[in-house]
């Protein structure tokens, strides 16, 4: 029986032994080492965090449980969320699973096919509004604070809590903190519980802490333009935010580690994802490939030593996003159910 993350790291989190363990089977995703991209840049220790096998498909789920943990132990019925797909779908999963009403609000147009038919099927109530991620995350926020209603954005401490699990693993998985990490950025949540994990097993064990490199979409970058982007624009609708809920946080992050938040573009995200699906097996949704193109960008410029550890965090599972998938390819034509006709398409 898969043991959650409530149970497995209870001396890391904010919880009591009233705290309701409650389990999807999240964490414990696989650490899979490159066998083609990696060694095809020069990189022999290339390392990828596989979160999409989460329960929901994604690294939300970590948070989630301890948000919805703790939402429970303090008398909520409802889990409301803004979002761009993962967390809704996150959020719609773990009130099924405890009997708690879901309420998310989503950008019109904004949210990938796959997510927001997870978050229907999971019977949360679908709201829909004109305008941004932004946009959404102020509206439910002016309704947290109404009796019953957990707000269950990365803006909730107890996600970032439990999302700060999945750094424990890659030292676990890898026998050491990698010497860089590769991540999406988006709403900036994921970024500070990775450095915070890091440094708290650093303080407890004087393990190493790794320099963090996060990725942001070209048309949807403000930690890299350091400014709010009005109406952000690209792809990998995961990371398309304008304004990070967890900016300062996140900042704070790249500076303590030594490390960056730089920019990809969309045509660099889809290279991304076509590799990883292609060299490594790797299903990903475009965020996830958002970090990956960052790293070919840096090794391609020569700033990578090869020999080091190094992680890219891959988000979220690729049947997040189903456009994604086929945008661009070609629908084989029908053959002959014969012999010859099968070898002259085989060549």
């Amino acid at each position: 029986m898969a043991v959650g993350i409530i149970e497995r790291y209870a001396a890391y989190l904010p919880v009591t032994p009233a705290t309701p363990r409650i389990t999807l089977g999240e964490g414990s995703t696989p650490l899979v080492r490159s066998s083609r991209i990696g060694p095809a840049i020069g990189l022999d220790q290339l390392y990828f965090k596989y979160e999409g096998l989460n329960p929901s498909g994604s690294f939300k789920d970590r948070g989630m449980a301890v948000a919805a943990a703790r939402a429970i132990e303090a008398g909520a019925q409802t889990l409301l969320c803004a979002s761009t797909g993962n967390t809704s779908a996150s959020a719609s999963a773990y009130a099924a699973r405890c009997g708690l009403r879901a309420v998310v609000v989503v950008p019109a147009g904004g949210v990938a096919a796959g997510k927001l038919a997870q978050a229907l099927a999971y019977g949360a109530i679908i709201v829909t509004v004109k305008g941004s991620f932004d946009r959404a995350l102020t509206l439910v926020r002016k309704l947290a604070d109404e009796p019953g209603v957990a707000l269950v954005n990365s803006v909730n401490p107890y996600r970032i809590e439990g999302q700060k699990t999945a750094a424990f693993e890659v030292v676990e998985q890898l026998g050491r903190a990698p010497a860089r990490l590769f991540i999406p950025v988006g709403n900036a949540g994921n970024i500070t519980a990775y450095w915070r994990g890091f440094c708290e097993l650093a303080s407890r064990s004087g393990a190493s802490l790794p320099t963090l490199h996060g990725a942001q979409a070209q048309g949807a970058a403000p930690l890299v333009r350091g400014r709010p982007v009005l109406r952000p624009q690209t792809l990998a609708s995961a990371i398309r935010i304008g304004n990070p809920a967890s900016w300062s946080s996140a900042i704070a992050a790249r500076d303590e580690s030594g490390g960056t938040i730089e920019a990809v573009g969309d045509d660099e995200i889809m290279a991304a994802h076509r590799r990883l699906a292609r060299e490594e097996g790797l299903l990903v949704e475009p965020a996830s490939a958002a970090a990956v193109a960052l790293l070919l960008k840096k090794a391609n410029a020569g700033s990578l030593d090869g020999t080091e550890p190094i992680v890219c965090v891959l988000t979220g599972h690729g049947l997040k996003d189903p456009q994604a998938l086929t945008r661009g390819l070609r629908v084989p034509r029908a053959i002959e159910p014969t012999l010859v006709a099968l070898r002259r398409v085989l060549g």
